[in-house]
């Protein structure tokens, strides 16, 4: 989920809650500043299970990956 750092600050217990189950993205004129994410997630088993997902063929960078994937939220 997206929010501004204004709607973070406003509304902070409703967004820890959910920083429970998915990772709160908080921005400030439009960009990034900051991502809340729980510590009882395994991050490394998530990454494990995206092995195999991107064909070796498709000649694709992190930045490429990360503008998609931001892209769709």
């Amino acid at each position: 989920m997206i929010v501004t750092a204004t709607e973070f600050k406003t509304n902070l217990g409703k967004y820890l809650e959910m920083a429970a189950s998915q990772d709160i993205f908080i921005t400030k004129n439009g960009k990034n500043i900051a991502r809340l994410t729980s510590p009882a997630v395994n991050k490394l088993a998530l990454l494990d299970d995206l092995v195999g997902s991107v064909p070796q063929e498709k000649a694709i960078d992190e930045n490429t990956i990360r503008e998609e994937r931001l892209s769709r939220q």
